[in-house]
């Protein structure tokens, strides 16, 4: 433990730039540059509110605060483990010529989501004050339900990229995994047991990112402080996901070098 701390702080400069890298080349050419971070869920917010509170009707009170609280957390973990996919092969050209941390590179690509994240916050701040929908002082507590949902990501970052390594077709699976996932949580639509299958209920209990969504609801919109129940199960997930991720990423980086 004592060498792995020693060891990141040796590559933490290297974990800045490249994270720098990152966000110039996604908005190179960019005439908005970083502001469609911003944009981005807004426009998303708006079409998904015309779609789902007018067409399909549902009856969700302050639905664009609705939608963003649980769009933001799920949009970071999918970014982040989409980008962790291909991480180490990506990085083979330098991996085969100096020695790195192997775990950087998908270390880096969890911190650039939560850094686009972060950005994403500003557009949650403006549909508040253009809704006027009530904030509570539990809000402050918002960094919590982010550092689950980013222990979460990175654990499976680790395992989505040391897989990929040994297995491509992954990079092609997992784009229609991210989109059955997206789906069986309820992001644009209620938990209504009235309208919802009760297998359905079922399946949101084992789904990590509806208990990441509801904890950040909770405490942006409801004034809820989360219970000690709760908080056991967000930890369950997250550290779970990363212990299993650091374990088998340790595991299969030995043999990285054979097969990028």
């Amino acid at each position: 433990m004592k060498q792995s701390l020693a060891m990141f702080v040796k590559y933490r400069h290297l974990l800045f730039n490249l994270i720098g890298r990152d966000l110039k080349v996604k908005y190179r050419r960019s005439v908005l540059g970083i502001l469609w971070s911003v944009l981005n869920p807004l426009l998303m917010m708006l079409v998904i509110t015309a779609v789902f509170s007018n067409i399909f009707k549902f009856n969700v009170e302050h639905f664009p605060v609705y939608y963003l609280t649980g769009y933001t957390l799920f949009n970071f973990f999918s970014e982040a483990t989409n980008m962790c996919n291909s991480s180490i092969l990506e990085a083979s050209a330098l991996i085969k010529k100096v020695y790195i941390p192997k775990y950087i590179f998908p270390l880096e690509k969890v911190t650039f989501a939560l850094v686009n994240m972060l950005f994403s916050l500003i557009a949650m701040a403006l549909i508040y004050a253009v809704t006027q929908t009530p904030i509570h002082w539990t809000a402050l507590l918002f960094p919590i339900p982010i550092i689950y949902t980013f222990c979460f990501a990175l654990g499976m970052g680790l395992l989505l990229s040391a897989l990929t390594v040994y297995f491509r077709d992954i990079l092609h699976l997992y784009g229609v995994v991210l989109t059955a996932w997206m789906y069986l949580t309820p992001i644009f639509y209620p938990v209504d047991p009235q309208a919802i299958p009760a297998f359905m209920l079922t399946v949101f209990k084992f789904n990590p990112l509806y208990h990441f969504v509801t904890y950040n609801r909770n405490i942006m919109m409801n004034g809820v402080v989360p219970g000690l129940t709760d908080n056991l199960i967000c930890m369950l997930f997250a550290g779970g996901a990363l212990i299993v991720g650091v374990l088998v990423f340790r595991k299969l980086q030995r043999n990285f070098i054979l097969h990028i």
